[in-house]
C-alpha cells in the first residue's frame, strides 16, 4: 500500500495552506506504465497542418517546419517535441484532449507534395466519436485520419531519478533512433519530455510489438499508479476525468499545461477561451485532494467522482470530485476557499470524510493574485 506523508506551510500573506503530500511513488524510483487508457490515429496529407490549426486549441504550425539536419547513424534524428492541445466546442467548453506528435522521416527532404504526417494518442473511450468528429470537419481537406492503435501503444516514464530519456531511441553506443528513421524502418520513435509539466517524466508512442527503450521489466507498472501520480500534482487527462461539453479549458489549468496558444489564429471555441483569459480571473480550479478521517487518517475507496465538496458548519459548496483513487483525487474547486488554511471541508452525504485541497508545486504564483483580485471584486 501507497503512504502518504504529509506537510503544510502556511503563508502569512495569504492564509493559503501550501500543502506538500509525498507518496510512496515519490520513493519508487523510475516506472513506466503502457497506457492501455489511450489510443492512436494518424493524420496525412498536404493538408494536415491547416486542418488541425483550425480545430485545435495549440498553435500546430511548428508541425510544418522543416528540420535542416538529415538523421544518421552517428547523428541523432532531429525532432519536434510533441504538443498537447485539445478540440473544444463552439461554446468553447472541452470535447477531446490530443497529443501531438511528428515522426522524423527520412524522405522528408525529397518529398514535394508537401505532404505531412502526424500522431496522437487520443482517448480510447471516445476513439470512434472522436473520429467521426474530426472526418465531418474535413469537408474536402487533403487530409486522411486513420486509426492504427493496433500498431502503436502509448507510454509514460515517471518517478523519481528519472536518467536523461528525451531523444532516446533503442539505445547502445550507436544512435538507434537515428539509425532506425535513417533506414526507413518503424522503430525511429523516442522518449520526448511531457509537453505539459516537467515533473509529468517522459511520453512517447513506439509500436506495440516492440517494448520501447529504458523499460525494463521490473520497471513496468500498472496505469493505476501514473493515474497516481497525476493525481498527487493535479493534472486531468482524456474525457473521462475532464467532462466532455461541460468542462471550461481554462479551469483545468489547460493554460499552465501548454495547451493553449493566444497568438495563433481562430479555432473552434476561441472567442470564450479568450475573453475569459483576459479578463484575468478564474474563480474555480481543479486542484489535487486527499481524503481524510477526523483523525488525520487517510480513507480509501470511500469516495466516488461526483461527489460534491462542502464547507463543513455551513454546507456551502466548494467544488465537485472528478476523479478519485484510493485516497487521493481531484475536483474543480473554489480556489481561494478550498485552500484557505482556516477552511475545513468534507465530503456532502459523507460528513466522517474529511478533505484536503493541495496547491500543487508547479501552479504559477499570478493564478493566487488573480484569485484574490476576484475575490475582494465581489
Amino acid at each position: 500500500m501507497l503512504r502518504f506523508n504529509l506537510r503544510r506551510q502556511i503563508s502569512n500573506s495569504t492564509g493559503i495552506y501550501c500543502r506538500n503530500i509525498h507518496s510512496g511513488l515519490e520513493d519508487a524510483g523510475p516506472m513506466a506504465s503502457r497506457l492501455r487508457s489511450r489510443s492512436v490515429i494518424r493524420f496525412s496529407g498536404p493538408d494536415t497542418i491547416k486542418f488541425l490549426q483550425g480545430l485545435l486549441t495549440n498553435d500546430v504550425r511548428r508541425f510544418g517546419e522543416k528540420s535542416t539536419t538529415v538523421p544518421t547513424p552517428n547523428m541523432p534524428s532531429v525532432s519536434t517535441p510533441p504538443m498537447y492541445a485539445a478540440l473544444l466546442t463552439p461554446q468553447g467548453r472541452f470535447l477531446y484532449d490530443f497529443f501531438l506528435y511528428r515522426p522524423t522521416r527520412p524522405d522528408e527532404k525529397l518529398d514535394r507534395t508537401g505532404s505531412v504526417e502526424l500522431f496522437a494518442d487520443v482517448d480510447v473511450s471516445v476513439l470512434d466519436e472522436l473520429l467521426e468528429t474530426l472526418k465531418k470537419f474535413r469537408l474536402r481537406s487533403k487530409v486522411d485520419i486513420e486509426n492504427v492503435a493496433e500498431e502503436f501503444s502509448c507510454w509514460q516514464r515517471y518517478g523519481r531519478n528519472l536518467s536523461e530519456s528525451s531523444s532516446v531511441g533503442w539505445g547502445g553506443g550507436v544512435d538507434r533512433a537515428g539509425e532506425s528513421t535513417a533506414s526507413g524502418n518503424k522503430y525511429g520513435w523516442q522518449w520526448y519530455e511531457d509537453p505539459r509539466l516537467d515533473c509529468l517524466g517522459y511520453r512517447s508512442i513506439f509500436p506495440s510489438d516492440a517494448t520501447p527503450p529504458l523499460v525494463e521489466a521490473d520497471k513496468e507498472t500498472d496505469e493505476s499508479n501514473y493515474l497516481l501520480w497525476r493525481l498527487e500534482h493535479g493534472v486531468a487527462e482524456g474525457s473521462a476525468e475532464i467532462p466532455k461539453g461541460e468542462a471550461i479549458p481554462l479551469e483545468y489549468n489547460f493554460v499552465g499545461l501548454n495547451a493553449i496558444s493566444f497568438d495563433k489564429g481562430c479555432y473552434v471555441g476561441q472567442e470564450l477561451i479568450a475573453r475569459t483569459h483576459h479578463r484575468g480571473v478564474i474563480r474555480k480550479r481543479l486542484v489535487p485532494l486527499r481524503f481524510i478521517d477526523s483523525n488525520g487518517k487517510e480513507v480509501n475507496q470511500k469516495i466516488a467522482a461526483g461527489a460534491q465538496v462542502v464547507e463543513s458548519g455551513t454546507g456551502k459548496k466548494i467544488g465537485a470530485i472528478s476523479t478519485a483513487l484510493g485516497s487521493r483525487g481531484m475536483g474543480v474547486m473554489r480556489g481561494q476557499e478550498a485552500l484557505k488554511a482556516s477552511t475545513e471541508l468534507t465530503v456532502n452525504g459523507s460528513e466522517d470524510v474529511k478533505v484536503e485541497a493541495i496547491r500543487p508545486t508547479w501552479w504559477p504564483a499570478e493564478w493566487f493574485q488573480q484569485d484574490q483580485s476576484g475575490v475582494a471584486s465581489t
